[in-house]
Protein backbone atom coordinates (compact mmCIF):
# COMPACT_ATOMS: atom_id res chain seq x y z
CA UNK A 1 0.00 0.00 0.00
CA UNK A 2 2.86 2.64 1.11
CA UNK A 3 4.55 1.62 -2.71
CA UNK A 4 0.93 2.56 -4.31
CA UNK A 5 0.37 5.68 -2.28
CA UNK A 6 4.13 7.03 -3.49
CA UNK A 7 3.10 6.01 -7.07
CA UNK A 8 0.00 8.34 -6.98
CA UNK A 9 1.85 10.76 -5.52
CA UNK A 10 4.44 10.65 -8.03
CA UNK A 11 1.84 10.83 -10.67
CA UNK A 12 0.04 13.54 -9.11
CA UNK A 13 3.64 15.79 -9.43
CA UNK A 14 4.61 14.73 -12.80
CA UNK A 15 1.23 15.71 -13.78
CA UNK A 16 1.74 19.51 -11.63
CA UNK A 17 5.05 19.88 -12.72
CA UNK A 18 4.28 19.97 -16.62
CA UNK A 19 1.46 22.30 -15.78
CA UNK A 20 3.48 24.82 -13.57
CA UNK A 21 6.65 24.95 -15.75
CA UNK A 22 8.72 22.51 -14.00
CA UNK A 23 10.31 19.48 -15.59
CA UNK A 24 9.00 16.39 -14.12
CA UNK A 25 10.66 12.87 -13.03
CA UNK A 26 9.83 11.56 -15.98
CA UNK A 27 7.35 12.02 -18.57
CA UNK A 28 3.46 11.18 -17.58
CA UNK A 29 2.27 8.58 -19.47
CA UNK A 30 -1.25 9.35 -20.62
CA UNK A 31 -2.35 6.20 -22.51
CA UNK A 32 -6.08 4.89 -22.01
CA UNK A 33 -8.52 2.87 -23.77
CA UNK A 34 -11.48 3.59 -24.87
CA UNK A 35 -15.04 2.66 -23.64
CA UNK A 36 -15.90 1.05 -26.68
CA UNK A 37 -12.81 -0.97 -26.78
CA UNK A 38 -12.86 -1.46 -23.42
CA UNK A 39 -16.20 -3.45 -23.34
CA UNK A 40 -15.18 -5.08 -26.59
CA UNK A 41 -11.37 -6.17 -24.79
CA UNK A 42 -13.49 -7.69 -21.85
CA UNK A 43 -15.76 -9.62 -23.87
CA UNK A 44 -18.62 -7.08 -24.13
CA UNK A 45 -21.53 -7.22 -27.30
CA UNK A 46 -21.24 -3.36 -27.77
CA UNK A 47 -25.33 -3.75 -28.17
CA UNK A 48 -25.54 -5.12 -24.93
CA UNK A 49 -23.65 -3.20 -22.66
CA UNK A 50 -24.31 0.26 -24.23
CA UNK A 51 -27.63 -0.46 -22.44
CA UNK A 52 -26.34 -2.16 -19.37
CA UNK A 53 -23.13 -0.42 -19.08
CA UNK A 54 -22.29 -0.98 -14.96
CA UNK A 55 -22.28 -4.32 -16.19
CA UNK A 56 -18.77 -3.32 -16.50
CA UNK A 57 -18.30 -3.45 -12.65
CA UNK A 58 -18.04 -7.49 -12.51
CA UNK A 59 -15.05 -7.34 -14.98
CA UNK A 60 -13.02 -6.70 -12.13
CA UNK A 61 -10.23 -9.90 -13.02
CA UNK A 62 -10.08 -8.70 -16.49
CA UNK A 63 -9.23 -4.52 -15.50
CA UNK A 64 -6.71 -5.94 -13.25
CA UNK A 65 -5.43 -8.06 -15.81
CA UNK A 66 -5.24 -5.23 -18.00
CA UNK A 67 -3.88 -3.06 -15.19
CA UNK A 68 -0.97 -5.19 -14.75
CA UNK A 69 0.02 -5.36 -18.03
CA UNK A 70 -0.36 -1.81 -19.21
CA UNK A 71 2.00 0.94 -17.09
CA UNK A 72 0.44 4.05 -17.88
CA UNK A 73 0.18 6.89 -15.34
CA UNK A 74 -3.94 7.71 -15.95
CA UNK A 75 -6.30 4.58 -15.29
CA UNK A 76 -5.31 2.31 -18.71
CA UNK A 77 -9.08 2.02 -19.71
CA UNK A 78 -12.92 3.93 -19.77
CA UNK A 79 -15.54 2.84 -17.73
CA UNK A 80 -18.25 5.31 -19.46
CA UNK A 81 -19.22 6.24 -23.24
CA UNK A 82 -18.93 9.44 -24.56
CA UNK A 83 -22.33 8.34 -26.59
CA UNK A 84 -24.64 6.25 -24.83
CA UNK A 85 -27.55 5.46 -27.15
CA UNK A 86 -30.16 6.16 -24.96
CA UNK A 87 -30.41 9.85 -24.98
CA UNK A 88 -30.15 9.58 -28.49
CA UNK A 89 -32.72 6.64 -29.52
CA UNK A 90 -35.50 8.44 -27.22
CA UNK A 91 -35.37 11.61 -29.40
CA UNK A 92 -35.24 9.59 -32.80
CA UNK A 93 -31.39 11.09 -33.38
CA UNK A 94 -30.45 11.09 -37.04
CA UNK A 95 -26.89 12.71 -36.34
CA UNK A 96 -25.92 9.55 -33.88
CA UNK A 97 -27.25 6.28 -34.58
CA UNK A 98 -26.31 3.09 -34.18
CA UNK A 99 -24.41 0.83 -36.15
CA UNK A 100 -24.93 -2.91 -36.94
CA UNK A 101 -21.60 -3.77 -34.37
CA UNK A 102 -23.63 -1.22 -32.21
CA UNK A 103 -21.13 0.86 -32.36
CA UNK A 104 -22.37 4.81 -31.79
CA UNK A 105 -22.20 6.77 -35.79
CA UNK A 106 -22.23 10.27 -36.19
CA UNK A 107 -22.99 10.59 -40.60
CA UNK A 108 -23.05 14.07 -41.97
CA UNK A 109 -26.25 15.87 -41.36
CA UNK A 110 -27.62 19.24 -41.66
CA UNK A 111 -30.04 20.77 -39.43
CA UNK A 112 -29.53 24.58 -40.50
CA UNK A 113 -30.34 25.84 -44.05
CA UNK A 114 -28.72 28.59 -46.16
CA UNK A 115 -32.04 30.61 -45.39
CA UNK A 116 -31.52 30.56 -41.88
CA UNK A 117 -28.13 32.53 -41.27
CA UNK A 118 -30.56 35.58 -40.80
CA UNK A 119 -32.36 33.98 -37.70
CA UNK A 120 -28.77 32.43 -36.02
CA UNK A 121 -27.21 35.87 -36.37
CA UNK A 122 -29.90 37.40 -34.96
CA UNK A 123 -30.95 35.01 -31.83
CA UNK A 124 -28.71 31.92 -32.66
CA UNK A 125 -29.81 30.02 -29.23
CA UNK A 126 -33.64 30.25 -30.59
CA UNK A 127 -32.61 29.09 -33.97
CA UNK A 128 -31.11 26.18 -32.74
CA UNK A 129 -33.79 25.07 -30.23
CA UNK A 130 -36.62 26.01 -33.48
CA UNK A 131 -34.66 24.60 -36.60
CA UNK A 132 -31.38 23.01 -35.84
CA UNK A 133 -32.84 20.50 -33.20
CA UNK A 134 -36.22 19.39 -34.44
CA UNK A 135 -34.03 18.68 -38.06
CA UNK A 136 -31.69 16.10 -36.27
CA UNK A 137 -33.61 14.67 -33.07
CA UNK A 138 -37.26 13.53 -35.07
CA UNK A 139 -39.03 13.77 -31.32
CA UNK A 140 -38.04 17.71 -30.51
CA UNK A 141 -40.96 18.39 -32.72
CA UNK A 142 -43.78 21.02 -30.92
CA UNK A 143 -46.71 19.01 -33.60
CA UNK A 144 -46.47 16.13 -30.78
CA UNK A 145 -45.26 18.13 -27.59
CA UNK A 146 -46.38 15.28 -25.33
CA UNK A 147 -43.99 12.99 -26.81
CA UNK A 148 -41.87 15.42 -27.06
CA UNK A 149 -41.65 16.20 -23.41
CA UNK A 150 -41.63 12.28 -22.31
CA UNK A 151 -39.08 11.57 -24.55
CA UNK A 152 -36.78 14.12 -23.72
CA UNK A 153 -37.16 13.40 -20.21
CA UNK A 154 -36.47 9.73 -20.45
CA UNK A 155 -33.32 10.27 -22.94
CA UNK A 156 -32.23 13.29 -20.45
CA UNK A 157 -32.53 10.40 -17.32
CA UNK A 158 -30.16 8.15 -19.08
CA UNK A 159 -27.78 11.24 -20.23
CA UNK A 160 -26.77 11.50 -16.45
CA UNK A 161 -27.12 8.23 -15.42
CA UNK A 162 -25.41 6.06 -17.98
CA UNK A 163 -22.07 7.14 -17.40
CA UNK A 164 -22.47 6.64 -13.84
CA UNK A 165 -23.48 3.25 -13.56
CA UNK A 166 -19.26 2.18 -14.03
CA UNK A 167 -17.36 3.90 -11.64
CA UNK A 168 -17.01 1.81 -9.46
CA UNK A 169 -14.82 -0.46 -11.54
CA UNK A 170 -13.00 2.87 -12.50
CA UNK A 171 -12.39 3.88 -8.57
CA UNK A 172 -11.49 0.50 -7.40
CA UNK A 173 -8.42 0.08 -9.82
CA UNK A 174 -7.55 3.77 -9.12
CA UNK A 175 -7.40 2.99 -5.62
CA UNK A 176 -5.86 0.05 -6.38
CA UNK A 177 -3.05 1.10 -8.69
CA UNK A 178 -2.61 4.75 -7.32
CA UNK A 179 -3.51 6.27 -10.69
CA UNK A 180 -3.21 10.03 -11.29
CA UNK A 181 -6.88 11.03 -9.62
CA UNK A 182 -7.03 13.76 -12.69
CA UNK A 183 -7.44 17.99 -12.29
CA UNK A 184 -9.92 18.68 -9.66
CA UNK A 185 -13.48 18.29 -9.49
CA UNK A 186 -15.08 21.03 -11.74
CA UNK A 187 -11.98 22.09 -13.21
CA UNK A 188 -12.46 20.77 -16.78
CA UNK A 189 -14.49 21.60 -19.69
CA UNK A 190 -15.45 20.43 -23.33
CA UNK A 191 -16.49 22.87 -26.31
CA UNK A 192 -16.00 23.89 -29.46
CA UNK A 193 -14.66 26.51 -31.74
CA UNK A 194 -17.55 28.68 -33.16
CA UNK A 195 -16.70 28.11 -37.00
CA UNK A 196 -16.63 24.18 -36.36
CA UNK A 197 -19.47 24.57 -34.06
CA UNK A 198 -21.12 26.08 -37.00
CA UNK A 199 -19.53 23.29 -39.69
CA UNK A 200 -20.22 20.25 -38.02
CA UNK A 201 -23.63 19.94 -37.46
CA UNK A 202 -25.66 23.21 -38.52
CA UNK A 203 -24.11 23.37 -42.17
CA UNK A 204 -21.95 20.08 -42.69
CA UNK A 205 -18.69 19.78 -43.79
CA UNK A 206 -20.02 20.47 -47.48
CA UNK A 207 -22.87 22.97 -46.68
CA UNK A 208 -20.00 25.06 -44.55
CA UNK A 209 -17.26 24.86 -47.51
CA UNK A 210 -19.97 25.87 -49.89
CA UNK A 211 -20.79 29.09 -47.71
CA UNK A 212 -17.19 30.31 -47.55
CA UNK A 213 -17.41 31.05 -50.83
CA UNK A 214 -21.53 32.19 -51.06
CA UNK A 215 -21.60 33.85 -48.24
CA UNK A 216 -18.33 34.49 -46.23
CA UNK A 217 -20.03 37.46 -44.44
CA UNK A 218 -22.76 35.88 -43.26
CA UNK A 219 -20.15 33.15 -42.10
CA UNK A 220 -17.88 35.38 -39.98
CA UNK A 221 -21.23 36.63 -38.36
CA UNK A 222 -22.23 33.53 -37.16
CA UNK A 223 -19.80 33.09 -35.67
CA UNK A 224 -19.50 35.95 -33.91
CA UNK A 225 -23.04 35.26 -32.81
CA UNK A 226 -22.08 31.74 -31.81
CA UNK A 227 -19.47 32.66 -29.50
CA UNK A 228 -21.12 33.44 -25.81
CA UNK A 229 -22.87 30.16 -26.60
CA UNK A 230 -19.38 27.60 -26.89
CA UNK A 231 -18.01 30.04 -24.35
CA UNK A 232 -20.28 29.49 -21.79
CA UNK A 233 -20.64 25.78 -23.24
CA UNK A 234 -16.50 25.36 -22.39
CA UNK A 235 -16.50 27.16 -18.88
CA UNK A 236 -15.10 25.10 -16.07
CA UNK A 237 -16.83 25.72 -12.65
CA UNK A 238 -13.78 25.55 -10.84
CA UNK A 239 -10.74 27.69 -12.12
CA UNK A 240 -7.38 25.68 -11.26
CA UNK A 241 -3.71 25.31 -13.00
CA UNK A 242 -4.38 22.08 -13.52
CA UNK A 243 -7.59 21.72 -15.58
CA UNK A 244 -8.64 22.03 -19.37
CA UNK A 245 -10.88 23.17 -21.67
CA UNK A 246 -10.51 20.04 -24.37
CA UNK A 247 -11.41 21.51 -28.07
CA UNK A 248 -11.21 19.27 -31.12
CA UNK A 249 -10.11 21.47 -33.93
CA UNK A 250 -12.04 20.59 -36.84
CA UNK A 251 -12.38 22.46 -39.97
CA UNK A 252 -8.73 24.34 -40.79
CA UNK A 253 -7.14 21.97 -42.55
CA UNK A 254 -9.82 21.37 -44.87
CA UNK A 255 -9.43 25.61 -45.89
CA UNK A 256 -7.17 27.44 -47.81
CA UNK A 257 -5.22 29.64 -45.59
CA UNK A 258 -6.97 33.08 -46.85
CA UNK A 259 -10.31 32.00 -45.79
CA UNK A 260 -8.71 30.30 -42.42
CA UNK A 261 -7.16 33.71 -41.19
CA UNK A 262 -10.43 35.63 -42.31
CA UNK A 263 -13.60 33.19 -41.06
CA UNK A 264 -12.08 30.63 -38.45
CA UNK A 265 -9.16 31.81 -36.85
CA UNK A 266 -10.74 35.36 -35.38
CA UNK A 267 -13.33 33.87 -32.54
CA UNK A 268 -10.87 30.82 -31.91
CA UNK A 269 -7.95 32.77 -30.70
CA UNK A 270 -10.16 35.51 -28.84
CA UNK A 271 -11.76 31.95 -26.92
CA UNK A 272 -8.34 30.41 -26.16
CA UNK A 273 -7.29 34.19 -25.29
CA UNK A 274 -10.50 35.15 -23.01
CA UNK A 275 -10.15 31.90 -21.34
CA UNK A 276 -6.34 32.22 -21.21
CA UNK A 277 -7.30 35.43 -18.95
CA UNK A 278 -9.51 33.70 -16.61
CA UNK A 279 -6.29 31.28 -15.57
CA UNK A 280 -7.92 28.66 -17.96
CA UNK A 281 -6.16 27.00 -20.02
CA UNK A 282 -7.08 25.03 -23.54
CA UNK A 283 -6.07 21.31 -24.38
CA UNK A 284 -6.79 21.76 -28.32
CA UNK A 285 -6.62 18.54 -30.74
CA UNK A 286 -5.40 19.64 -34.01
CA UNK A 287 -7.07 16.96 -36.03
CA UNK A 288 -5.34 15.60 -39.24
CA UNK A 289 -1.94 17.76 -40.32
CA UNK A 290 -1.85 21.37 -39.05
CA UNK A 291 2.14 21.56 -39.50
CA UNK A 292 0.85 24.88 -42.12
CA UNK A 293 -1.04 26.47 -39.21
CA UNK A 294 2.30 25.85 -36.48
CA UNK A 295 2.88 29.88 -36.70
CA UNK A 296 -0.93 30.50 -36.08
CA UNK A 297 -0.94 28.36 -33.33
CA UNK A 298 2.31 29.97 -31.84
CA UNK A 299 0.19 32.38 -31.22
CA UNK A 300 -1.75 31.66 -28.24
CA UNK A 301 -1.26 31.89 -24.70
CA UNK A 302 1.46 29.92 -22.48
CA UNK A 303 1.04 26.24 -21.82
CA UNK A 304 -2.06 25.47 -24.35
CA UNK A 305 -2.17 21.77 -24.72
CA UNK A 306 -1.44 21.19 -28.32
CA UNK A 307 -2.85 16.96 -29.46
CA UNK A 308 -1.27 16.68 -32.85
CA UNK A 309 -2.92 13.53 -34.93
CA UNK A 310 -0.14 13.79 -37.57
CA UNK A 311 3.20 16.02 -37.61
CA UNK A 312 6.84 16.35 -37.99
CA UNK A 313 8.03 15.69 -33.93
CA UNK A 314 11.16 17.78 -34.43
CA UNK A 315 9.74 20.92 -36.18
CA UNK A 316 6.79 20.88 -33.67
CA UNK A 317 9.48 21.02 -30.77
CA UNK A 318 11.46 23.66 -32.69
CA UNK A 319 8.18 26.05 -33.27
CA UNK A 320 6.55 25.40 -30.30
CA UNK A 321 7.96 23.33 -28.02
CA UNK A 322 9.23 25.93 -25.27
CA UNK A 323 5.57 27.84 -24.95
CA UNK A 324 3.16 24.75 -25.03
CA UNK A 325 2.37 21.38 -23.73
CA UNK A 326 3.22 18.95 -26.71
CA UNK A 327 1.08 15.70 -27.18
CA UNK A 328 -0.40 13.00 -29.30
CA UNK A 329 2.10 12.14 -32.73
CA UNK A 330 2.37 8.71 -31.53
CA UNK A 331 0.27 6.46 -34.47
CA UNK A 332 -2.15 4.03 -33.24
CA UNK A 333 -1.78 1.90 -36.06
CA UNK A 334 1.83 1.54 -35.99
CA UNK A 335 0.47 0.42 -32.21
CA UNK A 336 -2.17 -2.33 -33.92
CA UNK A 337 0.04 -3.77 -36.95
CA UNK A 338 3.39 -2.74 -36.13
CA UNK A 339 6.14 -5.48 -34.32
CA UNK A 340 7.21 -4.62 -30.71
CA UNK A 341 10.35 -3.27 -31.63
CA UNK A 342 8.92 -0.96 -34.42
CA UNK A 343 6.63 0.56 -31.50
CA UNK A 344 9.38 0.77 -29.19
CA UNK A 345 11.58 2.99 -31.89
CA UNK A 346 8.91 5.13 -32.81
CA UNK A 347 8.40 6.25 -29.52
CA UNK A 348 12.34 6.44 -29.17
CA UNK A 349 12.28 8.60 -32.04
CA UNK A 350 8.98 10.86 -30.42
CA UNK A 351 10.31 11.03 -27.15
CA UNK A 352 14.07 12.00 -28.13
CA UNK A 353 12.28 14.95 -29.82
CA UNK A 354 9.50 15.92 -28.06
CA UNK A 355 10.71 15.41 -24.46
CA UNK A 356 14.12 17.37 -23.99
CA UNK A 357 13.12 20.54 -21.84
CA UNK A 358 10.30 19.35 -20.53
CA UNK A 359 6.52 20.59 -21.50
CA UNK A 360 5.45 17.24 -23.03
CA UNK A 361 2.36 14.61 -22.06
CA UNK A 362 3.07 11.00 -23.92
CA UNK A 363 -0.43 10.03 -26.02
CA UNK A 364 -1.69 8.55 -29.41
CA UNK A 365 -2.67 10.57 -32.25
CA UNK A 366 -5.79 9.54 -31.65
CA UNK A 367 -7.95 7.53 -29.22
CA UNK A 368 -8.22 3.83 -28.90
CA UNK A 369 -12.12 3.11 -29.58
CA UNK A 370 -12.64 0.22 -31.14
CA UNK A 371 -11.37 -3.44 -29.82
CA UNK A 372 -9.93 -4.01 -33.26
CA UNK A 373 -7.93 -1.40 -32.65
CA UNK A 374 -6.18 -2.49 -29.83
CA UNK A 375 -2.82 -4.71 -29.42
CA UNK A 376 -2.42 -4.99 -25.96
CA UNK A 377 1.19 -6.88 -26.03
CA UNK A 378 2.25 -3.83 -27.95
CA UNK A 379 0.65 -1.93 -25.50
CA UNK A 380 2.61 -3.38 -22.64
CA UNK A 381 6.08 -3.11 -24.40
CA UNK A 382 5.21 0.65 -25.10
CA UNK A 383 4.27 1.20 -21.59
CA UNK A 384 7.00 -0.27 -20.28
CA UNK A 385 9.53 1.38 -22.43
CA UNK A 386 8.45 4.69 -21.42
CA UNK A 387 8.51 4.27 -17.49
CA UNK A 388 11.94 3.08 -18.15
CA UNK A 389 13.67 5.38 -20.82
CA UNK A 390 11.52 8.81 -20.63
CA UNK A 391 13.58 9.80 -17.44
CA UNK A 392 14.92 13.26 -16.99
CA UNK A 393 18.09 14.06 -14.67
CA UNK A 394 17.25 17.52 -14.41
CA UNK A 395 14.03 17.62 -12.21
CA UNK A 396 12.59 20.31 -11.04
CA UNK A 397 14.38 23.04 -12.91
CA UNK A 398 12.20 25.24 -15.51
CA UNK A 399 10.57 24.75 -18.25
CA UNK A 400 9.98 26.55 -21.29
CA UNK A 401 8.32 30.19 -21.28
CA UNK A 402 5.97 30.80 -18.04
CA UNK A 403 2.41 31.40 -18.20
CA UNK A 404 0.67 35.05 -16.71
CA UNK A 405 -3.14 34.93 -16.51
CA UNK A 406 -2.36 39.11 -17.07
CA UNK A 407 -1.08 38.70 -20.98
CA UNK A 408 -4.39 38.29 -22.05
CA UNK A 409 -7.81 40.17 -22.68
CA UNK A 410 -10.61 39.50 -20.22
CA UNK A 411 -14.08 38.64 -21.37
CA UNK A 412 -16.79 41.12 -21.80
CA UNK A 413 -20.10 41.13 -20.97
CA UNK A 414 -20.60 40.07 -24.82
CA UNK A 415 -18.87 37.10 -24.27
CA UNK A 416 -21.17 35.58 -22.35
CA UNK A 417 -24.76 37.02 -22.88
CA UNK A 418 -27.38 34.58 -24.54
CA UNK A 419 -29.92 36.68 -25.32
CA UNK A 420 -32.79 34.09 -26.09
CA UNK A 421 -36.20 33.23 -24.62
CA UNK A 422 -34.80 29.26 -23.81
CA UNK A 423 -32.47 31.15 -21.28
CA UNK A 424 -33.19 32.94 -18.27
CA UNK A 425 -30.66 35.27 -16.33
CA UNK A 426 -31.11 35.21 -12.63
CA UNK A 427 -32.61 39.20 -13.24
CA UNK A 428 -34.91 37.96 -15.81
CA UNK A 429 -36.08 34.64 -13.53
CA UNK A 430 -36.52 37.13 -10.48
CA UNK A 431 -38.46 39.70 -12.38
CA UNK A 432 -40.71 36.41 -13.55
CA UNK A 433 -40.89 34.88 -9.90
CA UNK A 434 -40.25 38.19 -7.35
CA UNK A 435 -40.53 36.43 -4.22
CA UNK A 436 -38.00 33.77 -4.44
CA UNK A 437 -35.19 33.72 -1.96
CA UNK A 438 -31.85 35.06 -2.99
CA UNK A 439 -29.71 32.30 -2.26
CA UNK A 440 -31.95 30.37 -5.09
CA UNK A 441 -29.48 32.46 -7.51
CA UNK A 442 -26.75 29.67 -7.79
CA UNK A 443 -29.02 26.66 -8.41
CA UNK A 444 -30.80 28.97 -11.01
CA UNK A 445 -27.69 29.81 -13.12
CA UNK A 446 -26.49 25.87 -12.39
CA UNK A 447 -29.66 24.99 -14.12
CA UNK A 448 -29.91 27.20 -16.88
CA UNK A 449 -26.22 26.47 -17.79
CA UNK A 450 -26.81 22.41 -17.80
CA UNK A 451 -29.39 23.32 -20.17
CA UNK A 452 -27.19 24.94 -22.29
CA UNK A 453 -24.90 22.28 -21.96
CA UNK A 454 -27.13 19.44 -23.03
CA UNK A 455 -28.58 21.12 -25.92
CA UNK A 456 -25.32 22.18 -27.03
CA UNK A 457 -23.94 18.29 -26.79
CA UNK A 458 -26.81 17.40 -28.96
CA UNK A 459 -24.33 19.15 -31.71
CA UNK A 460 -21.06 18.11 -30.49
Amino acid sequence: MTDVKALREERIRIYQDVADNKIPKRVPIGVSIGFEATAEYFGHDLRDIYWNPGKINYDEEKADELCQKVFSDVLPFSTSSLRFPTLYQYIESQSFIMSSSGFMQHPEVVGMLPEDYDYLIEKPLDCIVERVLPRHHKVLNPENPYKMALNFTKGILGYFNDPREGAALAATMRERYGYYPGPPPGSTGFTAMPFDFLADQLRSFSGISIDIRRRPEQVAEACEALYPIVFRRGLPKVVSNYGTVSIPLHMPTFMREKDFEKLWWPTAKRLVEEYASMGIHCNLFCEDDWMRYLDHLSELPTDTTLRFEFGDPKLVKEKLGDKFIITGLYPMQLLKNGTKQQVIDKAKEIVDALAPGGKFIFGFDKGIQVGADLNVENLAALTEFLRDYAVYDNPGETAGKQFNKADYKAPTEASYKIDSKYFKTWEEYKAEYPNIAEFAQSKIEHYEDLMLNLLTWLLL
